[in-house]
């Protein structure tokens, strides 16, 4: 079952946010909670964003646009990793030849 965090759990578990700043990041639709009975719901990935997204604040100072826009080069990173690792298993799946084939096409196109 997916653990959901309160509004106030999530700003008393991460020491940098405060609920100004988790409403601007809110407002600007960089994390967004799921609808529960009880309200607002956060996951575990959320709290991790708003941890690394208060981290990024505090180091660079970024607008609110620029965080989004790192947010999303980071979430189109991690979707690219898991793809590649699905393309990695399927590869290591097929016979010798076929393997050796895309080796040799991956290499050719290298340049």
């Amino acid at each position: 079952m997916t653990r959901y965090y309160s509004s106030t759990e999530v700003v008393a578990l991460i020491d940098d946010l405060t609920e100004p700043r988790l409403t601007a990041f809110l407002r600007a639709s960089i994390v967004e909670p799921v609808a529960t009975p009880e309200g607002p719901g956060f996951r575990e990935t959320d709290v991790a964003r708003l941890q690394l997204l208060c981290d990024l604040d505090d180091s660079y100072g970024l607008p609110e646009e620029s965080l989004k826009m790192v947010m999303g080069l980071i979430d189109q990173l991690n979707s690219m990793r898991g793809d590649m690792r699905a393309l990695i298993r399927a590869v290591a799946g097929e016979p010798d030849e076929v393997r050796a084939r895309i080796h040799h096409s991956i290499r050719g196109s290298r340049g």
